[in-house]
């Protein structure tokens, strides 16, 4: 049987899921080894050019004008975004992430304003994602055209969990704007976030979901919730690290060929657990002292860590698969 599926029944996820976790790792790096260079670690920054004042619910996000938090709107200039940007390249990033907060990517003003950053940006010699809410069929055909590298669209969670996470858009609304990616022809980004109050049954349908995408993301984005003083889920207990691995493992043997990143929560955990993440399948990091609104390990921490087990950081090409 193909590693490659687009076909998984919640059943054959569970059962992967649950498998004894030294099993389940062992499983993921075995498949993670067959399609990738184990020692390479990605490292990409994020930029966020739209900063709070989301007219938006999400139960877990600072930048929610709903709820009372420390995050005060920020609009970044263009020259702000390109000084950014120049600095992480100054660092070894070769991949930016532009983030702008809100629902809606397909208002016009803002569109245009995304677009003229990536315009830019691409010319310093970097590749460019976005992340910027909904996207309709005629924006990502425009994303397409400006050679965008991907889109973020996470999925958060499970399509039964997801109204307790968000109330003011639906799941289909986000899996409609994955299928929009898809039919442009744009390589895409969508994970989730652990420690929402989800359960295990939540978490594999999450993973399935993706897995049997279209095509699989390109990146997989897994989170360590971070609560946030302000949000409805500030107080929540953080998971613990074998949690985390397991959701890694799986969603690795899942999507094999996927970059799978270990993103927001890292702070959380051990050098040791983080290791274990990379282990299991985890193959990208973030680089920066924050991600959004949250704090992020720093650049020398990350760099002692990558010295000290033996990684290199590299850039998207080189994480290309090694079987086709």
């Amino acid at each position: 049987m193909s590693d490659i599926r687009n076909n998984w029944t919640h059943e054959e996820v569970k059962e992967i899921y649950d498998l004894p976790l030294l099993d389940l790792v062992n499983k993921a790096a075995n498949l993670h080894r067959k399609y990738h260079d184990s020692t390479k670690m990605n490292m990409n920054t994020l930029i966020s050019v739209r900063t709070g004042a989301c007219s938006q619910d999400c139960r877990y996000c600072a930048q929610s004008a709903r709820y009372n938090t420390h995050v005060k709107p920020v609009k970044l200039s263009l020259e702000q975004v390109l000084e950014e940007a120049k600095i992480a390249k100054e660092n070894g990033v070769k991949r930016v992430c532009l983030s702008s907060a809100g629902r809606d990517g397909n208002r016009d003003d803002r569109f245009n304003e995304m677009a003229e950053m990536i315009t830019e940006v691409k010319k310093l010699g970097l590749e460019v994602c976005c992340t910027m809410g909904m996207i309709n069929k005629e924006k990502a055909a425009k994303l397409a055209d400006l050679g965008i590298t991907a889109v973020n669209h996470n999925i958060d969670t499970s399509e039964r969990h997801y109204p307790n996470i968000t109330t003011t858009r639906t799941y289909s609304e986000r899996l409609e704007t994955l299928a929009n990616l898809q039919e442009a022809g744009i390589s895409y980004c969508s994970g989730g976030i652990l420690g929402m109050g989800e359960t295990d049954e939540d978490r594999i349908e999450m993973l399935r979901t993706l897995s049997n995408q279209e095509n699989h993301p390109y990146n997989v984005p897994l989170n360590s919730l971070v609560p946030v003083e302000g949000t409805p889920f500030f107080g929540k207990e953080t998971i613990g690290i074998f949690e985390m691995v397991r959701a890694v493992a799986t969603a690795r043997i899942l999507m094999p060929k996927a970059v799978i990143a270990f993103a927001a929560g890292r702070t959380h955990y051990s050098q040791e657990g983080q290791a274990l993440c990379f282990l299991a399948g985890a193959n990208s990091i973030f680089f920066g002292d924050k991600l959004l609104t949250v704090k992020n390990m720093t650049v020398n921490e990350d760099q002692h860590l990558l010295d000290s087990i033996g990684m290199v950081p590299t850039r998207y090409q080189e994480l290309t698969t090694l079987e086709e």
